[in-house]
């Protein structure tokens, strides 16, 4: 009798460590996996409004200035995304393919309520939502008559606007300062 109690104890112990070592086998085994994660980036698209104070877009092959002349141009950016972003302009001055400053021949009325100048860059001092157009960041160029003399006879005087934008979803800036928001491009 004990021989047969010895032989159902070793048996029952054999059966319980084979069932304790598989499942530790099988939850090894289970939890073995691989995932695949894909994220997709958004992008964000602007573009730039150049009217008249008429109503008529600038025209594209320019106007014809005098020293003292006041121009008439009206810059505004919309957003043509469907995500919000925080935007920033840059204004280029040159004659005759060479970059000048502004204060070699333009005086710009710079619409300040709504637009920061920092490092050469106006910030729009908001966030512009889907479909929405900015206030105008500038609407008119004075040619400066005390800097264009008549060395400037027969040359061009180019002002061009570049704008940049980044997301403002989940990127926050800290007490109005859209300079400081993440992903502004060197240039």
């Amino acid at each position: 009798m004990e021989k047969i109690k010895l032989k159902l104890i070793v048996i029952a112990l054999a059966a319980s460590m084979l069932t304790f070592l598989s499942q530790g086998s099988l939850a090894y085994y289970s939890t073995a996996a691989t995932a695949e994660n894909i994220v997709t980036s958004g992008n964000v698209k602007l573009k730039i409004h150049e009217m008249t104070d008429q109503g008529t877009a600038f025209p594209k092959e320019g106007v014809y200035i005098m020293p003292g002349d006041i121009v008439s141009k009206e810059v505004a950016i919309e957003n043509i995304c469907q995500q919000p972003f925080y935007l920033r302009v840059k204004v280029i001055y040159g004659v005759n393919e060479e970059e000048l400053t502004a204060e070699d021949c333009f005086k710009l009325n710079i619409n300040k309520a709504c637009w920061k100048e920092n490092g050469g860059w106006y910030y729009y001092q908001g966030i512009l939502e889907p479909g929405e157009m900015t206030p105008e960041v500038f609407s008119h160029v004075e040619i400066v008559g005390s800097k264009v003399d008549k060395s400037y006879i027969g040359k061009t005087l180019t002002l061009s606007v570049k704008a940049q934008a980044v997301q403002s979803k989940n990127n926050p800036v800290t007490d109005g300062k859209y300079e400081l928001a993440a992903g502004w491009s060197g240039e």
